[in-house]
C-alpha cells in the first residue's frame, strides 16, 4: 500500500530528512509532506479538502470535473482546492491534465508540547 505522512516539522528537519533519505540509497516505503507549523497545516487542509482527498485516494487520474461529482460539490470550488493542494505539493498534476492523490492511504503526524 502507497502511503504518505503529511507531518509538521521545521523547512531544515524535513530537508535533512530528505537529504538521508536519498544518500542511504534505499527505496522509501512511504512519501512524506512536510509543514512548517501546525497551523499551516490545518490551512491547507481545511474540510472540505480533507473530503476531496478521501475521495480520490486510491482513485488514480481523474478531471476536476470528476472530483467535483464524487464530492457533490460546485466545479469553481473543487478548482480552487485543487490548485491549493497541487501548490502544496498534496496533489500531482499528469501530463494528460487530469489531478492524481497517488496514494492509497495518508498518515498524518504532529506532537503537540506544553508551552
Amino acid at each position: 500500500m502507497k502511503t504518505v505522512t503529511l507531518d509538521v516539522c521545521s523547512p531544515e528537519t524535513a530537508m535533512a530528512e530528505a537529504l538521508a533519505a536519498a544518500k542511504s540509497g534505499k527505496p522509501q516505503k512511504s512519501a512524506r509532506i512536510s509543514f512548517a507549523t501546525p497551523e499551516l497545516l490545518w490551512r491547507v487542509l481545511t474540510a472540505k479538502r480533507w473530503e476531496l482527498l478521501k475521495a480520490l485516494c486510491g482513485a488514480g487520474p481523474v478531471s476536476i470535473r470528476e472530483a467535483a461529482r464524487r464530492v457533490g460539490r460546485d466545479v469553481k470550488a473543487v478548482h480552487s482546492d485543487v490548485t491549493a493542494l497541487l501548490l502544496a505539493g498534496v496533489l500531482d498534476r499528469t501530463e494528460s491534465g487530469q489531478i492524481e492523490f497517488p496514494y492509497e492511504a495518508v498518515r498524518v503526524e504532529f506532537l503537540l508540547e506544553a508551552a
